[in-house]
């Protein structure tokens, strides 16, 4: 089980290993779009790259980024990841809307 630690929100959550960040996000009520990405978002594909999220502590808990983020962050920060292609294998904190 991981613990994930939305910071902004001031929620904690509960997810099995291996669950997909957006997924678990979007289940407990925690709003990872900003405006623009409400309306325009993939749907958890990895296209948009609207579910940006930082990552503040335990990214050694986190899939490695995938050739998709690595294109869509390629300028973003290193503890920069989509939501929708990060899954989570152990206690996390996260940063909504960076």
């Amino acid at each position: 089980m991981a613990n994930i630690n939305f910071v902004s929100e001031n929620k904690e959550v509960v997810a099995a290993d291996g669950a997909n960040l957006r997924q678990k996000a979007l289940e407990n009520g925690i709003d990872l779009y900003k405006f623009y990405g409400k309306m325009m978002n993939c749907g958890g594909y990895g296209q948009c790259g609207t579910c940006i999220v930082a990552i503040t502590e335990g990214m050694e808990n986190l899939s490695p980024r995938t050739p998709v983020e690595e294109r869509k962050l390629k300028k973003k920060p290193a503890n920069y990841r989509l939501a929708c292609q990060a899954l989570v294998n152990g206690p996390v904190s996260v940063q909504t809307k960076p």
